[in-house]
């Protein structure tokens, strides 16, 4: 009996997925477990393990985005056929795009002019989108195999990437002519090729880009050169315009900048969402010194002893856990049927990138012991700063922790990540004083820790005692294993 092969949900807020290579042939044989393709979702490229044995017969082409549950492909039996419907979609080569060389540029998109009347190319899915946000497809310019208009140009043509609507031109623009023509999409020329993501590459390949030689601009934080580069790369090159923001509510610029630096990608999904925290929440943030002389001899004590050495935020982690489980209102998260108290603690830890932050997630971080969770943050962070996070990695957090204290800020307001109720800011460790029970002065390390909370799902005093009890957890580090 033939099973249908969906499009995954690989996480809680995973609503569709990007096919961006099948790392096995249609009609392949296959065993439970196998990786076969790989996703792209709007916060990680990952492989997906098929979940059945058989033959695969593929449905799903290359560069097309689905919804979660969407039917990709069939796993038969051998000989089956696949059900009324159900045949392959073509898969793009590089043979689909006839390159168009030139002395400077090794290949362009050759894209014929649509006229009035003529077939538009576009999957299934990006018509449905387009009649979902009333985009007239024939003013979309298609950046999918052989200029066919993928759900992605319908949504960069809808939100802030409208592109104005012009004839599509059948011609190589050279490097040197892109750049008088669309001057914000210009970047150095390489002696080799750049690094770029595999959804880059490969949309490059079909394309008949050479990234060695073609200045496309990397907006990503790691410095890759993403999909949506190359992608924004031949848009700006077929329109023979720029690319307009949608929004009109921008103040005139007073000068000529000196660069333009893209709201998308990971600086887009940062701006979207903390605007929308601060419009959807009633936040307020609370100041409270915490003294770590403990901490810092707990720390110098395990550094001595030549085991694994926690950094000072993974002592500020692990209290924060723990003082979770004695106020759990805060580790809660506000639905349209009240404050729902979340069981499980799982705390994002905010990792600062180039372009922006990240927050991959602790999970069960209160049963962590010190050494443990010290090693799992180091993990977290390197994939971070590597672009190899999961998405499980990004997924479930119920609080955030964000430390600024390494660059000397003492207190500051951090902005809460949705869907939480409340973030932790960690300042700077400084020297300062205070005065014993006899009346002498003493010197004592002091951290200033700041918390922002939504003021809808707690008060001042409940949340001021729970930033005491992460004090309480500090004085006694042995209470944190």
């Amino acid at each position: 009996m033939a099973l249908e092969f969906t499009m995954p949900k690989l996480g809680l807020t995973m609503e569709e997925g990007t096919i961006l290579h099948w790392l096995v042939d249609h009609a392949a044989a296959v065993t439970p477990g196998t990786s076969v393709m790989v996703v792209e979702t709007d916060k990680v490229e990952t492989e997906v393990e098929i979940p059945d044995g058989g033959v695969l017969h593929i449905i799903g082409a290359i560069g097309e985005t689905y919804r979660c549950g969407d039917v990709i492909g069939w796993i038969l039996a051998e000989g089956e056929a696949p059900p009324a419907g159900g045949a392959s979609a073509p898969q793009p080569s590089a043979a689909v795009v006839p390159p168009a060389l030139s002395a400077s540029v090794s290949a362009v998109p050759a894209i014929a002019a649509r006229k009035d009347g003529e077939r538009i190319f576009a999957s299934p899915y990006a018509r449905n989108r387009a009649a979902e946000l009333g985009v007239n497809l024939e003013t979309v310019v298609g950046t999918g195999p052989g200029g066919r208009i993928t759900s992605e140009d319908v949504a960069a043509a809808k939100s802030g990437r409208t592109v104005v609507a012009a004839p599509l031109i059948a011609a190589a623009v050279t490097p040197s002519a892109q750049s008088a023509t669309v001057p914000t999409r210009t970047a150095p020329r390489r002696a080799h090729a750049p690094a770029a993501t595999f959804a880059a590459a490969e949309l490059a390949r079909i394309l008949g880009i050479d990234l060695a030689a073609t200045p496309i601009l990397a907006t990503s934080p790691d410095g890759r050169i993403s999909r949506q580069d190359v992608a924004d790369h031949v848009r700006a090159i077929v329109t023979g315009s720029r690319v307009v923001e949608a929004a009109a509510t921008f103040a005139v610029l007073t000068q000529e900048p000196t660069t333009t630096v893209a709201m998308k990608g990971m600086r887009g999904t940062i701006a979207t969402r903390m605007r929308a925290s601060l419009q959807d929440m009633a936040q307020l943030t609370l100041m409270i010194d915490v003294d770590m002389d403990a901490v810092v001899a707990d720390r110098d004590a395990r550094k001595a002893g030549g085991g694994p050495t926690p950094g000072y935020t993974d002592y500020v982690i692990a209290a924060t856990a723990r003082a979770l489980r004695d106020h759990p209102r805060l580790n809660s998260q506000v639905t349209a049927d009240g404050i729902a108290v979340l069981p499980d603690v799982h705390v994002g830890m905010a990792v600062a990138l180039d372009e922006g932050l990240m927050v991959p997630v602790v999970r069960n971080t209160d049963r962590l012991d010190l050494a443990s969770l010290s090693a799992e943050t180091t993990r977290l962070a390197e994939a971070a700063r590597t672009g190899k996070l999961r998405l499980g990695d990004l997924e479930g957090g119920t609080f955030s922790v964000s430390a600024l204290g390494m660059f000397g800020v003492d207190g500051f307001t951090p902005i809460i990540n949705p869907p939480n109720a409340a973030i932790l800011g960690v300042g700077r460790i400084r020297d300062d004083v205070a005065w014993t029970a006899a009346g002498a002065i003493t010197r004592v390390k002091r951290m200033t820790l700041s918390l922002t909370w939504d003021h809808r799902v707690t008060d001042g005093a409940p949340a001021a005692a729970f930033v005491q009890t992460i004090g309480h957890y500090l004085d006694d580090p042995s209470t944190l294993g």
